[in-house]
Order: structure tokens, then C-alpha cells, then sequence
């Protein structure tokens, strides 16, 4: 596995980082919904990061739980539980109060089997957090696999037995758009120039970024967050 960029990065990413807008955009978010969602329920035994990187964002989370687990494939050594072969983790059921998936579910090659598996190892009650891509370049971290309309999203979760509570498109159409230039031109320049175009074309992505006072509607916006927990009317199998 690649070197992935430093946890630190993602989470108080410079004006020099191609990807500050959604970066600050996504992490503002995860602060919102833990104020909202996760705080209300004091400190937690377990929140399990499943497809964990380097846990950008687990500092955040820190102060809300016992034991913060990073859940990952085996090339991760950071991981503190390594999935299986079979996409399975090695965690009993009901056995953690919240699941924090961000940007990993276009990663798995099995999307259906992820959501069951968080359902598994969430309690009754339990709250999953998950981030994902609609419109966003091919990145294999190794693998690179699905993007989702709004409805597709929300289909998907349902179906693994969740019910959302809140779910917000976090980058609009336009900013996507401009993002996706970028993209399209920064790796035709020798890295030493790239900043020259990031740091105007992510200036341009903040201004032209939906009026906050107008909703960026579902249909329209291109990142996802979805807060869902676990539908005690479902069943676990």
C-alpha cells in the first residue's frame, strides 16, 4: 500500500492543497455532526473507523470514546483490526456504538457487503457517519470502483438496514465542475507549478460554492454525508 497522505492534511488542509475546498467542507461537516449527533450520547465504549487510512479525523472523535478502532485491509499497518479476505472484521455483533466511514465506500468492491458488515458490529441504536463521491476523479487506494447519484446512495443504505436521519450534499455542481479542471490540468505541470494553479482554482471553487443562504439541493450537490442509524424496525439477520 501507498504512503497516504498525513492524517493532519486532510483535516486542516493548506490553501495549497488541491483538494482545500471539499477538504474544509467535508471536515466542517464531521464537526457539525458531532456536535449534533454524537456528543448528545457522552463518552461512547467504541467507535470503529472501518476503512481507516490514518484516521484523518479521529482526533475529533477522541474525546467521545473509550477505544477509537482503525479498521483496514491488511497492507495498512496503521489498521488496529485488518479485514478479511471474505470482508469480514474480526469484531463481535452489536459490539460498537458508532461506524465513521469517509471516503471508502467507493473503494470496496462489494458496497453492499461493507454497509452489512457496519450494520453487524453497530448496537441497537448504533450511528453510522459515512462521506462518499458522486462526481470525483478515478484515485485507486488500491482500488477505485463506484460514484452515486443521491438516490442510488440513500438506496443502498436503506437496503442494508439503516434509517437516515440527515443526508446533505457538501459540494455543489459548479465548484465539482471546476474541481474536475483542476484535476484535468495540474498533472500535465511539473510539480513545482501545480500551486500556481491550485491555489487561484481553489479560490474560484469558494466563490462560485452554492449561496449559503440557497439549500444546495441533493440532485445538484456532488459529495455526500449521510448520518444514518441502524432501522430497529429491520430485523438483524
Amino acid at each position: 500500500m501507498k504512503e497516504r497522505e498525513a492524517g493532519i492534511v486532510r483535516l486542516k488542509p493548506t490553501l495549497w492543497n488541491s483538494r482545500y475546498y471539499y477538504l474544509r467542507q467535508l471536515a466542517k461537516e464531521i464537526t457539525k455532526i458531532i456536535d449534533r449527533n454524537i456528543k448528545p450520547l457522552g463518552k461512547v465504549a467504541q467507535i470503529a473507523d472501518f476503512g481507516c487510512g490514518n484516521s484523518p479525523y479521529k482526533e475529533l472523535f477522541l474525546p467521545f470514546c473509550e477505544k477509537y478502532i482503525g479498521i483496514d485491509l491488511p497492507e495498512n499497518p496503521r489498521a488496529d483490526i485488518h479485514i478479511s479476505p471474505e470482508g469480514k472484521i474480526n469484531l463481535p455483533d452489536n459490539s460498537v456504538q458508532v461506524v465513521l466511514s469517509t471516503q471508502v465506500l467507493e473503494h470496496v468492491p462489494n458496497p453492499v457487503l461493507y454497509l452489512q458488515e457496519a450494520y453487524r458490529i453497530l448496537e441497537k441504536n448504533g450511528w453510522l457517519l459515512l462521506t462518499t463521491h458522486g462526481y470525483w476523479m478515478f484515485h485507486p487506494d488500491p482500488t477505485d470502483f463506484w460514484r452515486w447519484t443521491s438516490m442510488g446512495l440513500r438506496k443502498i443504505i436503506q437496503q442494508a438496514g439503516f434509517e437516515i436521519v440527515d443526508f446533505k450534499g457538501i459540494v455543489g455542481r459548479s465548484a465539482i465542475g471546476m474541481q474536475l479542471v483542476q484535476d484535468g490540468l495540474q498533472f500535465k505541470l511539473p510539480k513545482f507549478l501545480r500551486p500556481f494553479l491550485t491555489i487561484p482554482m481553489q479560490l474560484l471553487i469558494f466563490f462560485i460554492r452554492p449561496n449559503p443562504l440557497s439549500k444546495c439541493t441533493k440532485s445538484r450537490c456532488r459529495k455526500f454525508c449521510s448520518v444514518s442509524k441502524e432501522n430497529l424496525m429491520l430485523n438483524k439477520k
